[in-house]
């Protein structure tokens, strides 16, 4: 009998009923996570589509195509009155508070109990399910705490690896014809090889499978954060499990080629911790497993010495490190390239004789001397942003957070912005700025360290310094800015820089006749990932 019943059932399902069924589910849940969604104030100006029904589907819809534009749009209308507003975020995400300029440090002053970066960042990339359950906030402190200090000890071995991998991309052949190379792909080939060499050491970053399972994961994290935005947030216990699925596949395959080197490390520093014989004079490399392994003694977490989890804290580093500089030295070329050629021959020169200068290998302080190849740079990250927003805070005070200049209240819940796009391409803040000017902030740089000692003020100096471009500030957000500003910023800025200098010294590259075009996609772009560049090896240099 009971078998009956279902037969009968069964028999009742048709492929309409299954869809409506399937529709009205999902309808249900976008319904409880849109009354779930903090509420704001009716004060505060909106962009978009309106609050209602049809209105709030609509801007769903829209969020894909045209956030950013909705932000640019804002910022003319309230932004540059110094007036807040609100843009509609995607589905899962409470709307946005996008903040004036002026207010930027009363958002970065609060404290961490108040408004959280790390919650507003699991906002965007659902971290608890992407990294395994271990989240991030662990692995980014590690970092800025050791990378900065330990970073001009490491500058030999980035040097190296910049050299070998820029070898392999782009060739050695001196007698060779022009060849035509992606630029995307160049990029993706060097990056994570560099940057595996400060967080995994030498033998694993040259291993080919380990930075292709690397490059997977971090396109994986890419993907299903746009899927969870899309899906309603009471689904994501569900769904979350189901779309990291593969992530969990990925660490497992990169994490065989890893552990070996970690089990070792983290064997030989815990005899050293604990003082056995034979290890008096032994030290280990300097590379994030040695730094995590170090912290996680001085902070009293065993739970954090063991050899997988050191190998799922590596991974919210390869996801930030690798895309974020990939689409940063992609732009870089692709603007340098489109522009005056005098902008990479004075590059040029400028690299080589530095380089000479500092007897073949580069140093901190010989790097720190770049100021058009740092310049070329910052500028590029200024014009070329690869996102509208990278400073993301979300209110967990449970009540809320006030606005005095303004008068206004936000929820809990509520998700606040700084507008980086506006800001880095306003024309009351830099002058033409939609124009590629590779030396826009190295021209007062060298005409200030050009200047006798005793005609320089000390307080021009520290604004002069504020032009480098791992200095952040409320007019340049490339980093962030802040207590929360990215901690590798310093190592991105290194490898960049050397990067550029081996690659304009060993080898030509023809202009590009036209910059080509990125696409946005919500909050971010989608690279020219068909562009292309035109390389051949030079005779006889190295730098």
């Amino acid at each position: 009998m009971p078998g009956s019943v279902i037969l009968q059932c069964l028999e009742t399902l048709t492929t309409g009923r299954v869809v409506a069924a399937v529709f009205l589910f999902f309808l249900g849940a976008f319904v409880v996570d849109f009354t779930w969604k903090p509420r704001y104030p009716a004060q505060l100006p909106r962009i978009g589509y309106g609050d209602g029904v049809v209105g709030t589907v609509r801007n769903w819809v829209g969020y894909v195509l045209y956030f950013n534009d909705w932000v640019a749009e804002g910022y003319e209308k309230f932004s540059k009155q110094d007036k807040t507003f609100v843009v509609p975020s995607s589905a899962s995400r409470p709307n946005e508070i996008v903040l004036p300029r002026s207010q930027t440090m009363w958002l970065l002053e609060m404290p961490d109990r108040v408004v959280s970066t790390l919650e507003a960042h699991d906002d965007v990339l659902f971290n608890t399910y992407q990294f395994l359950g271990v989240g991030s906030g662990y692995p980014i402190s590690v970092l800025h705490k050791h990378l900065a200090r330990n970073l001009p000890g490491l500058i030999p071995g980035i040097q190296e690896e910049v050299h070998g991998v820029l070898d392999e991309v782009f060739g050695t052949d001196t007698e060779g014809e022009w060849k035509e190379l992606n630029l995307w792909e160049a990029w993706l080939g060097i990056v994570p090889r560099v940057t595996n060499r400060v967080l995994v050491g030498a033998e694993v970053c040259r291993n080919k499978e380990f930075l292709r399972r690397v490059v997977t994961f971090a396109d994986q994290v890419v993907m299903n954060s746009f899927i969870l935005s899309m899906t309603p947030k009471i689904l994501h216990p569900i769904m979350g499990r189901l779309v990291t699925l593969r992530n969990w596949w990925t660490w497992w395959k990169l994490s065989r080629i890893a552990l070996p080197t970690m089990r070792e490390r983290l064997r030989d520093m815990m005899r050293k911790h604990n003082a056995e014989p034979g290890y008096e004079n032994w030290a280990p490399k300097e590379d994030f497993i040695t730094w995590v392994i170090r912290q996680s003694i001085v902070d009293g977490k065993p739970a954090e010495l063991d050899a997988d989890m050191i190998s799922k804290r590596l991974l919210p580093l390869e996801f930030a490190a690798i895309h974020t500089t990939v689409i940063t030295g992609h732009s870089l070329l692709l603007d340098l390239f489109s522009s005056d050629p005098k902008f990479a021959e004075e590059i040029k020169e400028e690299t080589s004789r530095v380089f000479r200068e500092e007897g073949g290998r580069w140093t901190k302080e010989g790097l720190s001397r770049l100021y058009k190849t740092d310049s070329a740079i910052r500028e590029s990250q200024r014009l070329s942003n690869f996102a509208t927003s990278l400073v993301k805070r979300k209110v967990v005070a449970p009540e809320g957070i006030f606005n005095q200049a303004e008068g206004w209240h936000a929820p809990y819940g509520a998700l606040c912005m700084l507008n980086l796009a506006g800001v880095q391409h306003d024309a009351d803040i830099y002058s033409d700025p939609y124009r590629y000017d590779a030396f826009r902030y190295s021209r007062v740089r060298i005409e200030y360290a050009g200047r006798p000692r005793e005609k320089r003020d000390k307080e021009e100096g520290l604004r002069v310094a504020k032009l480098g471009m791992v200095t952040t500030s409320d007019s340049h957000l490339a980093f962030g800015h802040g207590r929360h500003a990215c901690p590798g910023r310093f190592f991105v800025a290194h490898e960049l820089k050397m990067v550029l200098a081996y690659l304009l010294n060993n080898y030509e590259i023809k202009p590009i006749p036209e910059r080509p075009k990125p696409q946005w996609l919500g909050q971010t772009i989608i690279p020219a990932l068909q562009a292309k560049i035109v390389v051949r090896r030079r005779k006889g240099t190295t730098v």
